[in-house]
């Protein structure tokens, strides 16, 4: 049987349940983890149950202890996917149950924890040599190796500025594909390599969305299937915006590889 907490106590708890929660989703975390770390952490708090409302968007979360209920609603802006969040907030919330932290403890801990980000640089050089790690094992010679390690870096570095600027997710997929392909529609029009199409293929693979098809999937068949749904379409309409960009980009030049 738990204890009676205060209102105030119990408000305390729900904004360090809600919040919680909220982390999760920004960063990526599917709906089963969220409901269920969130609920973890209320009940090793001393909550008596915690219910959570998701969607795409935004989080409501209902506390009860001993008849009091309380509600709570926060919005969840997307903040990229970021595993070390994800995990930092699991360590958290088992600590406050095996009794090491209280809720003042989990407070002083969540505000610690930080998105780690690694340099722009290094992620636009391991983001070509993947690329062109594709395109090396799809059968292109050290020629095609390097021209899809140059167009998939230039990519990825004008990603990385239209998404420190804001742009909307969509316009930044569709802008980076069309940049992407036009790079590497260099090789197919000079015939460089044995391959030149594999140039167009290999480099654009940087926006395949799949952490999230992978979440909508595990979403649906867990049974948060609106959430399921709403992952799916976002990952469709990014697809869609890549591949208008790399189409729009193969009129510009002429050269359609690939397709």
């Amino acid at each position: 049987m738990t204890r009676r907490l205060t209102e105030p106590e119990q408000r305390a708890i729900s904004r360090l349940v809600i919040e919680v929660g909220q982390r999760l989703l920004q960063h990526g975390a599917e709906s089963k983890l969220v409901s269920d770390v969130s609920i973890r952490l209320g009940k090793a708090l001393g909550l008596d149950s915690v219910e959570l409302a998701l969607s795409a968007s935004s989080l409501v979360v209902t506390t009860l202890n001993r008849g009091h209920c309380i509600t709570t609603a926060r919005q969840c802006p997307d903040r990229g996917i970021n595993m070390q969040v994800v995990t930092d907030i699991q360590r958290t919330v088992i600590l406050a149950e095996k009794g090491i932290l209280d809720a003042p403890a989990v407070r002083k801990r969540l505000t610690r924890i930080k998105p780690h980000r690694y340099p722009p640089w290094l992620v636009v050089g391991m983001i070509g040599l993947s690329c062109a790690a594709f395109s090396r094992l799809a059968g292109g010679d050290a020629v095609i190796f390097a021209l899809t390690f140059v167009a998939s870096a230039c990519g990825m570095r004008v990603r990385q500025l239209l998404a420190h600027r804001q742009f909307n997710p969509l316009l930044t997929f569709a802008l980076t594909a069309m940049v992407t392909t036009l790079i590497s529609s260099v090789g197919t029009v000079m015939n460089w390599g044995n391959e030149p199409f594999l140039i167009m293929a290999s480099s654009v693979l940087m926006l395949v969305p799949g952490y999230p098809l992978i979440n909508a999937v595990s979403d649906m068949v867990k049974g948060f299937v609106d959430m399921g749904i709403a992952r799916w379409t976002m990952a469709s309409l990014l697809t869609l915006a890549t591949a208008l960009g790399i189409v729009g980009a193969m009129n510009l030049v002429g050269a359609w590889g690939w397709l």
